[in-house]
């Protein structure tokens, strides 16, 4: 019999999950909550998620359904009949995508969603065309299926939009999914419906799917509108999968209560697979988000504005940074200037050579925190979310343009 000394050693960890790159922005979180623990006043520009409450009617639906016998066991792995009625209903109300409930899978929240949506698609190898700036999870998730991210990048200069030369240059015989995200986290870029429009004729003459994740779709400004891609090309409803949640619009971040909406096979085969995953999202937050999407988006309007003016606020500060670029973002809560002009220069005895540099020392110097563009496969800009309160918001990026303008 062999000693464990004579055994070949083998990895603790697998390679598959030892190879996942953690969410910045959850760490970028997690470090404010910690330093603010210690009683350092750091503003945190790094969460993504609304800093109002829960909408009351929710949260008394959410109430009433703990005291509800029915809630208390198993409930369909696809979500409650009920709310899959309704997600399908108010896609049809706030984007004219008609859909049955049955092809609604309730997810626990957006990132299952994202996920299960590239573990049902892909097979090894296959590539996804991934537009960066790009949110932080998607690469990971189309990793940990199997699949090969593939990056096709904008910058500023076209308002953080890419066109349909750019992904027929990265299209390759192994191209199977175009990820797209409008309005997108993290540049707050709103795709025009002309420019959907050719992206979807082109994946539909390409044989290539779409994922499009709609969770930013009610956080729009300056007259944007949000186009559902199936809907402004119906050829491609039956190769697309739309991913949404309440986590955004309804500030329900901690409710966990996502979904995919996409052809009947695909749907029934992601529930399939949710049946082994995690059985059921939690019946109380399902009956919270049956709430949510069925009644008014009265509360919806009334933070947008409060978004809005923020927005305003938070770009009039930072365009008057020296060395910060930063276009007005159309959607969601996000800003994302570029500063590569500042990177190389001196701040306080240090040359910071890359933005994951200069974010440190922002920490350490002005006790800001802020997401490096990095995390979003695009070095030399700086992600901030505006979802925090105007006096903080305007004492955070103070701190920053005082910092920023001591670069020589």
């Amino acid at each position: 019999m062999s000693s464990p000394a004579t055994i070949t050693a083998r990895p603790r960890i697998s390679a598959r999950i030892a190879g996942i790159t953690p969410s910045a922005t959850l760490a970028v979180d997690a470090k404010v909550k910690a330093l603010k623990a210690e009683g350092r006043p750091v503003i945190g520009f790094g969460a993504g998620q609304p800093d109002f409450p829960t909408p009351d009617h929710v949260v008394e639906a959410a109430a009433a359904a703990v005291h509800d016998r029915a809630n208390h066991g198993y409930t369909a792995a696809a979500g409650l009949p009920e709310l899959r009625a309704a997600i399908a209903a108010k896609t049809l109300r706030d984007t004219g995508f008609e859909v049955a409930s049955t092809q609604v899978l309730v997810t626990n929240g957006g990132k299952q969603a994202v996920y299960s949506a590239f573990a049902t698609l892909l097979d090894p190898g296959d590539e996804v065309l991934l537009l960066a700036p790009y949110w932080t999870t998607y690469p990971e998730s189309i990793k940990l299926a199997g699949g090969v991210p593939v990056q096709v990048t904008a910058d500023e200069s076209t308002g953080y939009l890419v066109d349909v030369g750019q992904l027929e240059a990265a299209r390759t015989d192994r191209t199977k999914v175009l990820l797209f995200n409008s309005p997108s986290n993290p540049t707050g870029a709103v795709y025009p419906r002309e420019r959907i429009e050719a992206i979807g004729r082109w994946a539909h003459e390409n044989g290539i799917w779409v994922i499009t994740d709609e969770i930013y779709e009610h956080l729009l400004y300056d007259g944007a509108e949000n186009h559902s891609l199936p809907v402004v090309v119906p050829e491609m409803a039956d190769r697309t999968l739309v991913l949404n949640g309440v986590a955004k619009t309804y500030s329900m971040t901690g409710w966990r209560v996502g979904w995919i909406i996409g052809p009947q096979d695909v749907v029934k085969a992601a529930s399939s697979y949710q049946t082994h995953l995690c059985g059921n999202v939690a019946n109380i937050s399902q009956r919270a988000a049956l709430a949510a999407v069925a009644g008014p988006l009265d509360v919806v309007h009334q933070m947008r504005e409060a978004f809005d003016a923020r927005r305003k606020r938070i770009v009039s500060l930072l365009s008057e940074i020296p060395g910060v670029d930063c276009p007005t973002p159309q959607g969601a809560f996000y800003a994302y200037p570029s500063v590569k002009s500042v990177l190389g220069k001196e701040i306080r005895g240090e040359r910071p050579a890359d933005t994951l540099e200069l974010a440190d020392l922002i920490l350490r110097e002005a006790e800001v925190a802020v997401v490096p563009g990095e995390a979003f496969g695009t070095p030399g800009y700086f992600r901030f979310s505006y979802a925090l309160a105007e006096a903080d918001l305007v004492e955070g990026v103070t701190r920053v343009g005082n910092l920023l303008s001591e670069a020589r």
